[in-house]
């Protein structure tokens, strides 16, 4: 393994994905980095992110990585985190409508406070992650286990065989998707404590094939 690259588009807790990151690393440098090149290089991707859609995918344009993120997510262990996981999809509702890169086909839904009035948006805090699919990245974490969540929007794949966990608040929704080399979660791993850490470890030693 060379190097594990974050993707360094100016939106997400890039301090705390790398030093998470490097917790399990085992010596493996980090690189928070936009450099095509570098991030073309890494045996291992990450592609966080929080804040409005609409500009985390102006920044992804402007700093021209659309197509390399198109490329190493089909080509390498590829996470997504929060914002990077929403990005993956066909569309999202937020910013009055925003085109994402269609990695995964589905939408992106805001909680519905209007049938649920007593929903606090932003989905704040832990809650239970429910795995739904068999995957490496679950190595070693309990069923149900507890993860870190900050998101007033929700995926909605339009495949329901690609989901990997759901989460209730109330209602069930999809919180981890996966498919071929790539795995992306709404939570935060890196705010996750124990369980957090681990799937990152996972994630490290995950060549991007096996999927039990």
């Amino acid at each position: 393994m060379s190097h594990i690259a974050v993707i360094d588009y100016g939106m997400g807790n890039l301090r705390s994905v790398s030093k998470a990151l490097e917790t399990v690393s085992n010596g493996i440098p980090v690189e928070v980095t936009a450099d095509p090149e570098r991030i073309l290089s890494a045996s291992h991707v990450v592609f966080p992110g929080q804040g409005a859609i609409r500009a985390c995918l102006g920044e992804v344009q402007r700093l021209g990585l659309t197509d390399v993120i198109q490329q190493v997510a089909a080509e390498k262990p590829f996470l997504g985190i929060c914002i990077g996981m929403q990005l993956l999809l066909t569309h999202s509702d937020e910013n009055e409508g925003v085109d994402g890169l269609d990695i995964f086909s589905g939408n992106v839904h805001h909680f519905n406070v209007e049938t649920t009035p007593e929903l606090k948006v932003p989905h704040m805090g832990w809650n239970q992650v429910h795995q739904t699919s068999a995957h490496p990245l679950w190595k070693d974490i309990e069923q149900d286990s507890r993860f870190y969540f900050v998101h007033s929007y929700y995926v909605d794949p339009d495949d329901d065989a690609v989901t990997a966990a759901t989460t209730e608040y109330p209602n069930k929704f999809t919180s981890a998707i996966y498919k071929d080399n790539i795995f992306a979660v709404q939570f935060h791993p890196e705010k996750s404590h124990h369980a957090g850490l681990q799937l990152l470890k996972n994630f490290l030693n995950w060549d991007g094939q096996s999927q039990t």
